[in-house]
């Protein structure tokens, strides 16, 4: 990946949170739990899981350029969705989003060109570089903005 392509993908990231809060924006408690289809995510349930989520890879990032060659684990996204999300409100879960992608957006901007050549091992996909993770998590947050968008006019 070329410096260029990085820092595309860096400002894609950093304007992740913004587009699903844009998506979110003006939804009655009723949207909130609307679904695009059968076994699709709401977007309270979304929001909830962008909270886990970004959490989670925060600490994936910190491990990769903080250990060498460091196991990253993964897990069930859809289990914490079913067993976490429920009812409760978003917004804590909102500000969680927020501020993690907030602080490891500071980190992003201070790798130097050995930082972003490290890699660990993922255990379902295997070699997991930094730059894969920020190919993932690019796009993660605006992957769900659409999907939001979607179950809401699914609904209407």
């Amino acid at each position: 990946m070329d410096r260029a392509e990085r820092d595309q993908l860096v400002a894609r990231y950093k304007a992740g949170h913004q587009a699903v809060v844009a998506a979110l924006e003006g939804l009655s408690e009723a949207d909130l739990d609307a679904r695009e289809a059968l076994g699709e995510w709401s977007p309270r349930q979304i929001a909830h899981h962008l909270a886990d989520s970004e959490m989670t890879s925060a600490m994936r990032l910190r491990l990769l350029i903080a250990e060498d060659r460091p196991a990253i684990v993964g897990y069930d996204q859809r289990r914490f969705v079913e067993r976490l999300s429920f009812d409760r409100p978003i917004t804590h879960s909102l500000e969680a989003f927020r501020f993690a992608r907030a602080t490891t957006a500071e980190i992003l901007d201070r790798l130097d060109e050995d930082d972003w050549q490290r890699e660990g091992t993922h255990s379902e996909s295997g070699r997991y570089a930094v730059e894969d993770w920020l190919r993932i998590y690019a796009a993660h947050a605006h992957d769900h903005a659409d999907q939001i968008r979607r179950a809401v006019a699914a609904e209407r």
